[in-house]
């Protein structure tokens, strides 16, 4: 059943299909104060902190308010970096699931722009992209703006933080006066102000305080690792605690892709959730990792919202998380019903100042750990193997096993050497 604010709202039936299935059990405060303006047209600087659910504030609205018989670019959402870019068209084509017609483009930098140029061509309502490749579509003329109705500048002082505040200027010169901008921020300094008077009529300035965010019984360490070196720590991380039952986050649905990939060419029981993928067959794989016909489960954020499972191990965050919330949520899957659990954060050198904002907000320690080398990971298996011959030795039985040896020591070769044959066949192949 939908929330009353949903109802009130008087949203499509397809919308609020969308947000069910997404996971959205009730409004957020950013998005009780600002969906019923922006669907009134009014211009919006909505201030509250990431992770708050601002995507879905403007998201939800917009969808309502793109002509899908119409072709052309109505919307755009301009983000500071090419990640967040990604992440939020994701989030905008699952609330569009249900609604025909509507099309989504990313457009940012290390894509192939010719690939854009045709996406573009073929008829985009909604563009989501970072200032410099949308300036570069601008001046080849590949993006036309006399329909753009709605600008949404995200994370607005993260952009001008990195310098985008002329490349922002330009973008909304180009773009029909008449529009409607909004705006969304964790912080309103001088710079955003000023942007705000030049482009904007009469906005609400509406605000959502942050509450502390409690931070569960985890154990949170953090490794620092090249992008492409992070299969290979996740893999190494895996041996080294012989994990059972990891969830391992992703920020993109390619990521998840891909990573799948390359975990089950290595030989790793994993199963992918992510937006794409049918509700049946979600349900079926969330039924074999329950029952432990799979380890590991790669997810994105929206797909691992219904994931409940009381025996997670690990959480791996293989992607950095873009807000804290975001990373509360994900190591919440853990240390549940009085297990113990630990979290893994995989983090760039450049990543290091958004873990510090984690540990600032969280009010926790994220300790910083070292991965495990090659030679690390070869003691530890010697090892459990080890035990493990010691415990069958214990429990005897061994009679049917003996005479097989029996029967290789009478080719004139000694139980010592039968004995690392197998331990050697048991290490390589373990």
């Amino acid at each position: 059943m939908e929330t009353e604010i949903f109802k009130g709202l008087y949203l499509s039936k397809e919308i609020r299909k969308s947000i069910k299935e997404m996971g959205f059990r009730e409004p957020t405060e950013i998005q009780q104060k600002t969906i019923p303006q922006i669907l009134e047209g009014k211009d919006i600087i909505g201030q509250a902190q990431t992770g708050t659910g601002k995507t879905a504030a403007f998201g939800i609205p917009l969808m309502e308010l793109i002509d899908t018989e119409s072709k052309n670019t109505q919307a755009m959402i301009i983000c500071p970096t090419r990640e967040l870019a990604n992440q939020v068209a994701e989030e905008l084509s699952s609330l569009a699931k249900y609604i025909p017609g509507i099309n989504i483009a990313p457009i940012y930098g290390g894509m192939s722009i010719d690939t854009q140029i045709d996406e573009l061509r073929s008829g985009v309502q909604i563009i989501v992209g970072t200032p410099g490749r949308i300036i570069d579509h601008l001046e080849r003329r590949t993006i036309q703006t006399e329909d753009i109705g709605i600008v949404v500048l995200d994370e607005a002082d993260e952009m001008l933080d990195m310098g985008f505040r002329e490349d922002i200027e330009e973008i909304l010169d180009t773009i029909p006066p008449g529009r409607q901008t909004l705006l969304f921020s964790a912080t309103i300094p001088e710079a955003i102000l000023k942007l705000t008077e030049q482009y904007q009529k009469d906005p609400l300035h509406l605000k959502v305080i942050q509450e502390e965010l409690t931070v569960p019984e985890v154990k949170e360490y953090y490794f620092e690792v090249k992008n492409n070196a992070k299969t290979e720590a996740l893999k190494r991380l895996i041996d080294a605690g012989n994990i059972k039952s990891a969830l391992v986050f992703c920020n993109t649905k390619k990521q998840v892709d891909k990573l799948l990939i390359k975990m089950r060419s290595k030989g790793y029981p994993v199963e992918a959730m992510h937006g794409d993928i049918k509700q049946n067959k979600r349900e079926r794989r969330m039924e074999k990792f329950r029952d432990d016909k799979t380890d590991i489960l790669i997810a994105t954020d929206v797909a691992a919202r219904g994931i409940d499972i009381d025996n997670i191990e690990v959480v791996f965050n293989y992607d950095l998380p873009r807000d804290p919330e975001i990373y509360v949520h994900r190591i919440g899957r853990t240390a549940r019903a009085g297990r113990p659990g630990f979290a893994y954060t995989f983090v760039s050198g450049k990543e290091k100042n958004k873990l510090k904002a984690i540990e600032d907000i969280t009010k926790s320690e994220i300790i910083k750990r070292e991965l495990p080398s090659k030679r690390d990971i070869e003691r530890i298996r010697e090892d459990r193997i080890a035990d493990e011959v010691r415990m069958l030795i214990r429990r005897g039985q061994l009679d049917k096993y003996d005479a097989f040896v029996a029967g290789i020591a009478r080719e004139e070769m000694n139980y010592r050497e039968i004995a690392a044959a197998l331990a050697k066949m048991l290490l390589k192949g373990h």
